[in-house]
């Protein structure tokens, strides 16, 4: 009859009894723990986090990352140098005709590929010309600021006959600086 009594207490204060089936869980269940099977299945799975593994697919991403460039630059100058294939001849017998090479196509495509490096290479001239002028008024406008400030600060240091500051020239660096402050 207690037992009842206490089942039903247990039904009515459902927080208590999650509570303590959750402890029981998080402990281990209710027959004390992890079974030996699930314990080695559970260390056997592989958890992804491998750091060898991680090394060898980034070295290869590298890899191919540096051979594809290494493609790309190198298919431009092969361009003219492979013969034509096989399976190039078969496809145009398909289509009824066979591939013809045209020298002059050729030359246009080489020649405005040419064109094309020589106005890149002007235009890099162009922006390393615009950057050097913007460096130079750069250096030229600090420079200035900076004879105007040892200009400044040589009259603040001025001391009459008797040690005091001569003030002419704060009284006039403080009227300037109002009239800027005014002007912005």
């Amino acid at each position: 009859m207690k037992a009842r009594e206490k089942d039903n207490q247990l039904q009515r204060d459902g927080k208590k009894r999650d509570y303590k089936a959750k402890r029981q869980q998080r402990l281990g269940g209710k027959k004390g723990g992890l079974s030996l099977e699930a314990f080695s299945k559970a260390k056997s799975m592989p958890s992804g986090f491998n750091p060898s593994l991680i090394k060898k697919q980034r070295e290869f991403y590298k890899n191919a990352k540096v051979v594809k460039k290494y493609k790309k630059s190198v298919e431009p100058h092969n361009y003219q140098s492979h013969p034509p294939t096989a399976q190039a001849y078969e496809e145009g017998e398909n289509s009824g005709s066979m591939p013809k090479h045209n020298k002059k196509k050729r030359r246009q495509t080489l020649e405005s590929l040419k064109e094309e490096g020589e106005r890149k290479r002007q235009e890099k001239e162009r922006e390393k010309l615009e950057r050097e002028a913007m460096i130079k008024a750069k250096k030229e406008a600090m420079e200035k600021a900076e004879l105007k400030r040892k200009a400044m600060r040589g009259n603040m240091f001025k001391k009459t006959r008797s040690g005091q500051p001569v003030m002419k020239y704060r009284i006039q660096h403080i009227l300037d600086g109002l009239l800027d402050s005014e002007k912005k």
